[in-house]
């Protein structure tokens, strides 16, 4: 197969297999053969990411993602990508892994609402606790002169129910406390905007992470654009 890129996925299956709907929905099609082409890597059995930042005596899902692109890196796909945000804690060792390009969400994120709200210095940011305790999402903010706003301690809680006593445990999104979590980022702590920093928040929101990167990508491709230079774009560094 040509022209196809390759998403790590599986970590929270049904935030992946919303990534995967929305793709395949946002997609202008007039028949089958014009959907993108991909590979989806659905790799269940990786280990709980939160819990091994917090203690690293636990599994530590590297090694998981590690097999993962040495696995598919010999395909040549045009791009790997991760819907898993705190995934992207091992981001640099696992793009090194490889001369594929490696799209790194959290910056697409972060330059996208830079490009869409220029006025905007607040960035409200909630997320899953290893991603707040990793501070990934705090450095690209600030490396891009925005503020990070997480807003106070009740807020954290809270977004630990809906991620896993909600959305991981019981495959259930409890909007009450989804908008009400937003409700305070904006009324208490005034975020005009606030990033959802995980996949599972992306559910919650009825969204995953925002296919049309890789629709755009793709789209290139076929068209004739070397893949390298086509992911030179949203490339960051």
């Amino acid at each position: 197969m040509k022209n196809f890129f390759t998403v790590l996925g599986g970590m929270c299956i049904l935030a992946t297999q919303g990534y995967i709907n929305l793709v395949n929905h946002r997609v202008k099609i007039k028949d089958d053969q014009d959907y993108m082409n991909y590979i989806l890597v659905n790799h269940a059995t990786i280990p709980d990411r939160t819990t091994w930042i917090e203690d690293h005596s636990k599994p530590n899902p590297y090694d998981y993602l590690k097999e993962d692109v040495l696995q598919q890196a010999p395909l040549k796909p045009d791009f790997f990508l991760m819907p898993c945000n705190t995934a992207h804690y091992w981001y640099d060792e696992l793009a090194a892994l490889s001369d594929v390009p490696f799209l790194n969400m959290m910056e697409i994120a972060v330059h996208k609402f830079v490009d869409d709200y220029p006025d905007e210095k607040n960035l409200g940011l909630i997320a899953a606790e290893g991603s707040i305790r990793d501070g990934l999402y705090v450095k690209y903010i600030k490396k891009v002169n925005k503020t990070p706003v997480l807003g106070g301690p009740e807020i954290q809680p809270m977004v630990n129910q809906l991620i896993y006593g909600d959305i991981k445990e019981k495959g259930k999104v409890d909007s009450e406390l989804f908008h009400h979590i937003l409700t305070l980022m904006h009324d208490k702590y005034g975020c005009k905007v606030v990033l959802l920093g995980c996949t599972e928040l992306s559910l919650a929101n009825e969204k995953a992470p925002d296919p049309d990167v890789s629709i755009e990508l793709e789209e290139k491709i076929r068209n004739g654009v070397d893949p390298k230079e086509a992911v030179k774009k949203y490339m960051y560094y």
